[in-house]
């Protein structure tokens, strides 16, 4: 059977090499050549330019065609690599004031956070701490940041009150205490009101470990802090939400290592943690459509956050890079719209997305 099937596929190729010939004319060795330096005369004009040629034809003053021209050359810059964008650490963070906000035409309106109380765990730095300066500049009402770390924490809340004026609160919480949780949640209840958005970019990020040598206990935190917690959060925020019979959005900050496999590192139990995260806010979407609460998530690629910014890590960046069609590592600030779209009702039709913002990573 098998060498049937074979004779069958070679029976084009056989019936190609018995076919009659075919009268060709077979060009002589000076066309060759002509037809050589011509094709590479042609290359050579197109690959070496140093000025464009531009040749204007104007009709007369009474708009009729005429024969008069201008000819001039166009200067031709070599293409320089567009610099990567720098993000200041400190800069300055301006909320849209009331008088502001008001003068906006309805579709900017709607893209605001106008008058909404936020709550961002792992806010106290990198994305969280970005992403909070998004929501305070969008007109957010209060904000609230989650996070485990006690002093920078205080430090982050701090400083966006001073920049802003606004109400900002710091709750020490680890996201795997849902008794803590809910006492954070009822105090942020009490101070501001029920709080309109959550987002939960809390994570923690195993890398460069194989499975085979993965240390069950450290998996076991990984998926309690980055899964776990992101539940535990929703939950919580979820229930003040149900309770007061008011509409939200809640944003989980996944990962684009929920949906491709990472290289060159080794992390499965990073990804598996991720790839949860992503499908417990489809879930949870679907659940509580019926209550108007939404749920989304951000699916970053490789950020150039502090926790990236070490020498060991050198190498595995500049292959990073080089699988990312923008060829550039994602800016801490590079998710802030997507954020401030997600959380506020220009997206009151969206909810069990993923949206990935990777600079293409994931198109190859």
């Amino acid at each position: 059977m098998a060498s049937a099937v074979r004779t069958a596929r070679m029976a084009p190729r056989l019936s190609a090499l018995v076919r009659p010939a075919v009268a060709r004319t077979t060009p002589s060795v000076c066309q060759r050549a002509a037809f050589s330096v011509s094709a590479n005369r042609f290359k050579s004009e197109v690959i070496k330019e140093t000025e464009v040629p531009v040749s204007v034809y104007s009709p007369d003053a009474k708009g009729v065609a005429s024969g008069n021209s201008d000819h001039f050359s166009i200067p031709v810059k070599p293409r320089q690599r567009a610099p990567e964008p720098i993000v200041e650490e400190d800069e300055e963070v301006v909320p849209l004031e009331e008088k502001v906000y008001s003068q906006l035409p309805k579709t900017l309106q709607k893209m605001s956070v106008h008058g909404k109380v936020i709550i961002i765990t792992g806010g106290a730095r990198g994305l969280g701490n970005y992403m909070a300066r998004a929501c305070a500049e969008a007109g957010a009402k209060a904000i609230a940041i989650f996070d485990a770390n006690q002093d920078l924490g205080d430090e982050s809340a701090a400083e966006l009150h001073q920049k802003t004026g606004l109400p900002v609160s710091f709750f020490k919480v680890d996201v795997r205490d849902g008794s803590a949780i809910d006492a954070a949640v009822k105090n942020v209840v009490d101070l501001y009101g029920t709080p309109d958005v959550l987002v939960n970019s809390a994570g923690i990020a195993d890398s460069n470990i194989p499975a085979e040598t993965y240390d069950p206990a450290m998996f076991r935190r990984l998926i309690d802090i980055n899964l776990t917690g992101s539940f535990l959060m929703s939950q919580s925020v979820g229930r003040a939400m149900m309770a007061a019979g008011k509409p939200g959005s809640i944003i989980l900050v996944a990962s684009m290592s929920g949906s491709i496999v990472n290289y060159p590192q080794e992390q499965s139990c990073y990804n598996a943690s991720k790839a949860g995260v992503i499908q417990l806010g489809k879930s949870l979407a679907a659940e509580w459509a019926k209550y108007n609460i939404r749920v989304n998530c951000i699916s970053p690629g490789y950020m150039d956050t502090a926790l990236n910014k070490v020498p060991a890590l050198d190498a595995q960046k500049k292959i990073w890079k080089s699988l990312t069609p923008q060829d550039r590592l994602g800016n801490v600030d590079d998710l802030n719209g997507l954020c401030v779209f997600l959380a506020s009702d220009a997206s009151g039709f969206m909810t069990g997305s993923n949206v990935i913002i990777d600079g293409g990573y994931s198109l190859y």
